[in-house]
């Protein structure tokens, strides 16, 4: 019989303080129960090392430069409990995962174990593990709860060898590799499948599928067709059981134009800052900031501002950003000249394996098109909710072709929305 007295332990201290809502906590009674917490908590990002706009610094203290970041606000620690039958439940959100995307079971992770969004949907309904059949395939806000922001992105990284690279979820817990390169795949090709598809088309009019990228830290929308050659694209799974009430969120619109959401229980402005700023800047003006009589405002972090992604909405079916319309946004025109929303800065950096620019990018999510530059054309590249990053600055006239593979347009100047815990 499992011993759960560390699981009460984590729970009291986790748990309970996740959110500001009353929580049903089953205790396992040796049968295999799983704890259930209700709500929305943000599990923490892991980031605990500070950052300049290059480079690694020593912790601020308030009124510095750079105080405000997503390691002067850590929230919730994540915490996990390894079941010991190829389950892991995680004490925060009150979610248990499969532990492995080993679909093979031939004890190696590689692209051989990968499915398409088709296959991954039926597959839950045959999955079977540690005793429950009670799986299903993640949306796009729980498959995101796992990601860990002490990961390093290896964009960039020309060797062969995976050694010294730090994937973006908790591999002591979990099983994880890296794109299998004897299969042509690259080094980051770690994208997992979750069941949020976008609610437009991305690309040249692409059925998209939003996924989370453990190895590069990222949510992206991923066309569901390879885009050289036929089939459909593959994705790493993990089944997910538990607390069906993740990632719904609960707004209260409060009389003083702020927005209370008693799902995760964080407090947002309810409108943005209106105007862009560098990263430096827009903690600044976060730690400055006073409003609706509260001074305890902050730049949220990544994984905070994704809570508020509505994956119902986008500019070009909703007419509206990726939001809940008790919010207001900003309206920005976009690269490729159509009325548009803005990326939103967080507090977290982007850290990339280059040890001369290890913190030079930060995260934003887009709450508008995703849009990057190809084949001649600006376009969205990768949906209105994707969480992307940008250089934290510079000037973005030197990027008129925008980064990376898909072009992605750099802004620089993102917007802001501040965000407070209720209690």
């Amino acid at each position: 019989m499992k011993t759960w007295v560390m699981i009460l332990s984590t729970i009291a201290v986790v748990g309970l303080s996740a959110c500001n809502k009353d929580e049903d906590i089953i205790v396992d009674d040796g049968n295999g129960t799983l704890p259930e917490i209700s709500g929305y908590p943000i599990v923490g990002t892991n980031q605990t090392v500070f950052y300049n706009n290059s480079s690694t610094i020593q912790s601020p203290s308030a009124g510095d430069s750079f105080y405000g970041q997503n390691s002067n606000y850590i929230g919730n620690q994540p915490s996990y409990v390894d079941n010991g039958d190829g389950t892991v439940t995680d004490m925060v959100t009150g979610l248990m995962w499969q532990k492995s995307p080993d679909t093979d079971g031939d004890g190696d992770i590689d692209a051989y174990d990968k499915l398409t969004y088709a296959e991954a949907v039926a597959g839950a309904d045959s999955f079977n593990l540690g005793g429950y059949d009670d799986w299903r395939l993640p949306t796009i806000k729980e498959q995101y709860s796992l990601i860990l922001f002490s990961g390093v992105d290896p964009s960039g990284y020309e060797g062969s060898s995976t050694d010294g690279l730090i994937p973006f979820i908790d591999i002591d817990y979990f099983d994880f590799a890296y794109g299998d390169t004897d299969a042509g795949e690259r080094i980051i090709d770690a994208q997992y499948a979750s069941s949020t598809k976008y609610v437009d088309l991305t690309m040249n009019g692409d059925e998209t599928l939003f996924g989370v990228n453990f190895a590069d830290g990222r949510i992206k929308g991923y066309g569901m067709t390879m885009p050289f050659g036929p089939g459909d694209k593959t994705f790493f799974v993990t089944y997910v059981r538990g607390n069906t009430n993740y990632g719904i969120n609960e707004f209260t619109i409060n009389g003083d134009e702020t927005i209370s959401d008693n799902a995760t229980g964080l407090m947002w402005m309810k409108g943005d800052d209106g105007a862009g700023l560098n990263w430096e800047e827009a903690l600044v003006f976060a730690e400055g900031s006073e409003y609706a009589g509260y001074t305890d405002w902050r730049l949220p972090s990544i994984k905070e501002l994704q809570s508020i992604v509505d994956y119902t909405r986008s500019p070009g079916i909703t007419n509206s950003p990726a939001i809940d319309p008790v919010f207001n946004c900003t309206e920005i025109t976009n690269e490729a000249g159509e009325v548009d929303y803005p990326c939103y800065w967080s507090g977290t950096t982007h850290s990339n394996w280059s040890s001369n620019n290890s913190g030079s990018f930060a995260c934003y999510v887009s709450f508008g098109r995703a849009m990057g530059y190809m084949n001649g054309n600006w376009m969205d590249v990768h949906g209105a909710g994707a969480q992307r990053s940008d250089p934290k600055m510079g000037n973005p006239d030197d990027y008129p072709e925008g980064h990376g593979p898909q072009g992605d347009a750099i802004r620089i100047y993102n917007h802001v929305r501040l965000v407070r815990d209720i209690n």
